[in-house]
């Protein structure tokens, strides 16, 4: 088969097992081993070394296992020497590179984060971090050749990391907070939606003294038979409210399958996610590293560019993908300019300390650091954000290009639709757009903004829209709607309806 249809970004995705119509396997046995080869090649001639050692650990899912033991046994086959780490979670992996005792050449992650049952994947680290599309794209070329490392074929084993990884995590918390409990008297609830993130309740939370009664779905279910976990979605956001609510938890917290992304919920019910997370990490990085630079993707709110501003601090708003968004920090670092964090709507958090590492239960960790500083001084999570201009609506539409070469007909529309703006009256180009077509319209034409892009990986274009006027979006959706429906081969009828 072609193996390059695999890659997604910088990660491989593929279908692993049978049960939802009409998609056929395409993670099969045989590929998984040349994913294993490919890598231990790749790998080799990479680092310049023969002796070499990788860690492996794999979310919930059902494929998981099978998917984890021929991958391993390709590696070892491969004389790279393997240690099988079993439930883990993506951030452990990579910190199983760079922490003491371990510093494993490289590790795997087996996910397919938050889709469904049947997919799932690859994600690959080095002491470098996170690899990039073209190391995906080399690694899924070797998995087609049949090009071997040459090495005597090495031993694999079972081993464990998590604890330490959870320990590091308590570590944090109490350096931060000079106690050794200091989360004593508060309850704090835990969603993790079946997937990897069930160990954060007693492996972190409790040992720092907190009540963790009512936390939902800690098991690990490949399933999934409660709800998505992916904090975007409404029905595991209602999940974790309710769980606050009914508990009258001091906070509630949501990852998603392999933690690499988190939400949350403050006492008051109020969802923290999307624009209001990255403003709460905002307000507590700034506070701490003055005039730092927050790298967003393209679609974050005007609310909280001002926000970012007010605190002192300079808003980047970049291209959505958390790789894109994450090195655009790194190199703005790089240039000297000092960027602390790196955060996309979808929860995906970067934090300068923390090796830009999109890592989840790190950044609840901040979170809970800040909490208990709050209540020793006087204030609460909620007070960071409340000076958080929130738009009136918001809504995005997800437009399918229906034929096969999509991108260059996706790129004349955005083509097109810049002189298009620039020519309506109460329409403003957004300046330093780096995405995208991004235009802002003032109170007569919906007192807001949309962006239409094309789509990271599928064939489509997402139309985001904002307004802070009640029914603005719709006025926003109508001016643009007699643009949009020239072109025929974009289906713009979810938009027509909702004009209606």
């Amino acid at each position: 088969m072609d193996y390059l249809s695999l890659q997604n970004g910088s990660d491989i995705r593929g279908v692993a097992m049978e049960g939802i119509a009409g998609q056929n396997v395409n993670l099969t046995e045989q590929a998984c081993r040349d994913i294993g080869r490919g890598f231990a090649v790749w790998l080799k001639e990479r680092l310049k070394k023969d002796a070499l050692r990788v860690a492996i650990g794999r979310d919930s899912r059902l494929s998981g296992p099978a998917l984890s033991g021929w991958l391993g046994e390709a590696l070892a086959s491969e004389g790279v020497a393997v240690t099988d780490f079993g439930m883990a979670s993506t951030p452990a992996m990579f910190m199983s590179t760079v922490t003491e005792g371990f510093l494993f050449d490289a590790s795997v992650m087996i996910t397919a984060s938050h889709l469904p049952f049947n997919r799932n994947g690859f994600k690959f680290f080095t002491q470098n971090g996170g690899l990039e599309k073209q190391d995906i794209k080399a690694i899924l070329t070797l998995a087609a050749s049949d090009v071997h490392t040459g090495l005597p074929a090495a031993q694999a084993s079972c081993g464990s990391f998590m604890p330490v990884y959870a320990g590091i995590l308590c570590r944090k918390v109490r350096e931060a907070t000079g106690l050794e409990r200091p989360l004593e008297g508060l309850k704090i609830v835990v969603d993790a939606g079946n997937g990897a993130g069930g160990f954060y309740a007693a492996e972190v939370l409790e040992p720092l003294g907190a009540d963790t009664t009512g936390s939902r779905f800690l098991e690990p279910d490949g399933a999934f038979p409660n709800h998505i976990p992916n904090p975007e979605n409404e029905a595991a956001m209602a999940a974790i409210t309710e769980a606050v609510k009914e508990n009258k938890a001091d906070l509630g917290i949501i990852f998603d399958t392999d933690v690499d992304r988190a939400g949350a919920v403050l006492s008051d019910g109020s969802e923290l996610n999307r624009n209001r997370l990255i403003a709460m990490m905002a307000a507590i990085l700034l506070r701490e590293h003055p005039g730092t630079t927050i790298v967003t993707d393209s679609i974050t709110s005007t609310g909280l560019a001002a926000f970012i501003a007010a605190h002192g601090g300079v808003h980047h708003r970049f291209k959505r993908g958390y790789r894109n968004v994450i090195n655009e920090s790194i190199r703005l670092n790089a240039e000297g300019h000092d960027s602390q964090l790196a955060m996309e709507t979808s929860g995906h958090g970067a934090l300068k300390e923390n090796y830009f590492l999109d890592d989840g239960a790190y950044l609840v960790t901040r979170l809970l650091i800040e909490l208990s500083r709050g209540r020793r001084e006087g204030y609460t999570l909620q007070s960071l954000i409340a000076d958080l201009k929130e738009p009136e609506e918001s809504s995005e539409f997800r437009m399918n290009l229906l034929l096969p070469d999509f991108v260059p007909y996706g790129n004349d529309i955005l083509e097109k639709l810049l002189p298009f703006a620039a020519a309506q009256p109460g329409w403003t180009l957004a300046p330093n757009n780096f995405e995208g077509v991004r235009v802002n319209l003032d109170g007569d034409h919906g007192n807001g903004w949309f962006l239409l892009r094309m789509s990271l990986h599928d064939p489509l274009m997402p139309l985001n829209m904002e307004s802070d006027s009640a029914g603005g979006v719709k006025v926003i959706a109508r001016e643009l709607y007699p643009f949009l429906a020239q072109f025929d081969r974009l289906d713009t009828a979810s938009l027509a309806e909702f004009i209606r």
